[in-house]
């Protein structure tokens, strides 16, 4: 990817760990940023409420970051909820499905992401859109893999006759070293907001705190956060 100080990007931004280390590296390389998260029936719609909090205290970091975000979008895709039998969209257990994929697993959830996030991002003037997908320390979703997000960023570039960029900066690294990341572009002030303010879990639990924050404790995504916390504070990213 070609980076610019004055481009725009457009990131994909759920209120979770991976998004907000991804907006704060979009914020470091952009002349401007601007936001989209997607309502899906999620069970864990808690999520969508720590976007704000998140953007604010983000910008409350840096006075250079706090120029460059512009406006938040919320995009509403309640189809994709109704037709997904899903333990993200469904009182489902959370286990490996006879396909081999976990039932947390939205099929078709990033493709549209991105699809809506390309219109958007058309009319807005962003050809770079940003995404948390990672292939390296991950559930095993196939719309998060570098091949798909490939074949994905040439449809789109195609369909809209306008080159886009599909942007995904943790595809490559573990979640510690996204933690690490964070602290490399924010210091501790980011990495202790990420674990305050940013939500993971999938049940939607906030009730319950740990090192990394929030959640469950127990869910693939809690299990992923704890994991990589544990291995970033041990030095190992």
């Amino acid at each position: 990817m070609t980076e610019t100080a004055n481009g725009k990007a457009l990131v994909l931004f759920s209120g979770g760990q991976d998004s907000t280390v991804c907006l704060a590296w979009a914020l470091a390389r952009f002349a401007q940023v601007e936001t989209v998260g997607f309502d899906y029936g999620q069970a864990h719609a808690v999520e969508l409420e720590c976007r704000k909090t998140l953007r604010d205290r983000l910008t409350a970091l840096n006075p250079e970051w706090a120029a460059k975000l512009g406006p938040d979008h919320t995009i509403a895709l309640p189809e994709l909820g109704r037709i997904s039998e899903t333990a993200l969209t469904r009182d489902v257990e959370i286990e490996m499905g006879e396909n081999g994929l976990p039932t947390t697993f939205v099929p078709g959830r990033n493709l549209l992401f991105f699809t809506y996030a390309a219109a958007l991002g058309y009319r807005r003037g962003a050809a770079v859109l940003v995404g948390g997908m990672c292939e390296t320390d991950y559930s095993g979703y196939p719309d998060c893999r570098a091949g798909t997000i490939s074949a994905l960023e040439q449809a789109i570039s195609l369909g809209m006759d306008k080159p886009f960029t599909l942007a995904t900066p943790l595809m490559r690294i573990d979640k510690a070293a996204t933690w690490k990341l964070a602290e490399e572009l924010g210091g501790q002030a980011l990495v202790d907001l990420i674990v305050e303010e940013s939500h993971s879990c999938y049940r939607g639990d906030r009730s319950k705190r740990h090192d990394w924050g929030y959640g469950c404790g127990t869910c693939p995504a809690c299990a992923l956060r704890a994991r990589g916390y544990a291995a970033y504070i041990s030095g190992e990213a």
